[in-house]
């Protein structure tokens, strides 16, 4: 009896602090692309599940390919722009969504939740008539990281490029949460798995000195990915390191992208 209250205590603490502790929302637009000097298009579509999402595209008149960015898990895609702004400068289209319960999106975010959302963006991309379908670059940060290794099980890309993120919840949660039994966890992002026998060309982007999701796990999803697969060392913190702040990263990034024709 007393095993059985202690196990459904550990159950709810686990719970709840998967509800803090993964998805940090914020509906307050920091700043909008003008500022930064950038065309765009305020966009909505539906996800599978008829949740409303917004969105940012962002039309390069140079663009060979287009980049699909899922964000991380805090604030929402106007906390994005320095990035997005780099990522244009290259000569790239790129869309930018927020997930369901992030910005102006509707609903409330979930693991399946954001997965729908990253397949509704592709779609409406795909939509559209005036992008290559051929030249997608799925673009994951942290838990967008996650978000793109999913949606490239269920789409298809010319490449995958995930920047610090994890290999699934139950590391993370070890990580974080070292005295609670991960085996209690409802959030899989089972990355890790899904990346073995993935044949999309990867490109997997982590700092030696990430504070929030060590380095080592970045390196373990990937050894378990499936080739080709390339990996590249960056500097600084988990929300400061980033190839747009890093120049031979950058530089690095961009020849990569030209070696397989994208820009």
């Amino acid at each position: 009896m007393i095993f059985a209250a202690i196990s459904a205590g550990i159950f709810v603490l686990v719970r709840y602090l998967e509800a803090i502790g993964i998805f940090f929302p914020s509906r307050d637009m920091a700043v909008n692309p003008p500022v930064m000097g950038l065309p765009w298009e305020d966009v909505y579509f539906k996800s599978k599940d008829n949740v409303t999402v917004n969105g940012w595209f962002f039309k390069n008149p140079h663009a060979k390919s287009t980049l699909l960015f899922a964000h991380g898990n805090a604030g929402n895609m106007s906390d994005r722009l320095f990035k997005i702004k780099f990522f244009y400068d290259l000569g790239l289209n790129i869309f930018i969504f927020d997930y369901r319960g992030y910005g102006k999106s509707e609903g409330k975010p979930s693991e399946a939740g954001i997965y729908l959302d990253a397949q509704g963006a592709y779609d409406y991309l795909r939509s559209r008539g005036d992008v290559n379908m051929s030249n997608i670059i799925l673009y994951g940060a942290s838990l967008g990281g996650a978000v793109v290794i999913d949606l490239a099980t269920q789409r298809n890309a010319a490449f995958l490029v995930v920047e610090s993120s994890i290999t699934n919840a139950q590391d993370m949660a070890k990580i974080l949460y070292p005295f609670l039994p991960s085996f209690f966890l409802s959030l899989k992002f089972n990355s890790i798995d899904k990346v073995r026998q993935m044949s999309v060309p990867k490109l997997f982007i982590h700092s030696l000195e990430d504070q929030v999701v060590p380095y080592w796990v970045g390196e373990k999803l990937y050894l378990a990915a499936g080739e080709p697969k390339e990996f590249l060392k960056i500097h600084g913190g988990h929300n400061d390191g980033s190839i747009s702040n890093d120049p031979s990263a950058a530089a690095e990034f961009i020849r990569l992208l030209k070696r397989k024709d994208l820009l």
